[in-house]
C-alpha cells in the first residue's frame, strides 16, 4: 500500500512537472483502425517505433492513465498563460497519448516536434520517479509514458502535421 502510495505522487509530481514546462498532451492509434485519426489530427506522415527501458508498473491502468491526464491539464490551466497544446488519453483502456497544439506555428514540423519531445524527458528526469529510481540518465519521456501503460503517442500542430510514437 505504501509503494502505491508512493508510485501515485511521482506520477503526479511528474504531471505537475510537465505542466509547469507548459505541455499538454493527446493520444492515438496507429494505422487504418485509428478512429482517431482523421479527427484529432491528420494521417501522421512518419511512424517510428520505440523500444522502451522501462516495464509498465503492474498497478498502472487506465484510471492512472486518466489521472495523470486530468492533473497535467488541471496545472497547465492553472498558469496564467492560455495552454499551447491539448492533453488527450484516448481508446479503450485510455492507452493513447495525444499531443495537439492549440495555436498555429507550434509543432508544425517533426523538428519542433522532436525538439517538444526533447524537452518532456528533461523535465521527467528531473522527477522524483527517475531520480528516486537512479534512472534520470536513461530514461526518456517515452519510458514514462511506457510506465504509466501507454501504447501510443500522438504529436500534431491539429491542422497538416502529426509524427506518432509506438511504445513497445
Amino acid at each position: 500500500m505504501q509503494q502505491g502510495a508512493t508510485h501515485r505522487r511521482c506520477i503526479l509530481g511528474v504531471a505537475g512537472a510537465l505542466a509547469l514546462a507548459g505541455v499538454l498532451l493527446v493520444p492515438s492509434l496507429a494505422g487504418a483502425e485509428d478512429r482517431h485519426d482523421g479527427y484529432y489530427y491528420p494521417t501522421p506522415q512518419t511512424i517510428e517505433t520505440y523500444e522502451a527501458r522501462a516495464d509498465t508498473l503492474e498497478d498502472s491502468d487506465r484510471t492512472r492513465r486518466i489521472g495523470f491526464v486530468v492533473e497535467l491539464t488541471a496545472q497547465m490551466l492553472s498558469n496564467p498563460y492560455p495552454p499551447e497544446f491539448a492533453v488527450f488519453a484516448k481508446g479503450d483502456q485510455a492507452e493513447k497519448l495525444l499531443i495537439v497544439a492549440m495555436r498555429d506555428g507550434v509543432i508544425d514540423t517533426i523538428y519542433r516536434a522532436r525538439a517538444l519531445l526533447a524537452m518532456l524527458t528533461s523535465v521527467s528526469r528531473a522527477t522524483p520517479l527517475f531520480q528516486d529510481y537512479g534512472v534520470a540518465e536513461v530514461f526518456t519521456f517515452f519510458d514514462l509514458l511506457k510506465i504509466l501503460g501507454f501504447a501510443q503517442l500522438t504529436i500534431s500542430d491539429g491542422d497538416g502535421f502529426a509524427h506518432q510514437v509506438l511504445l513497445k
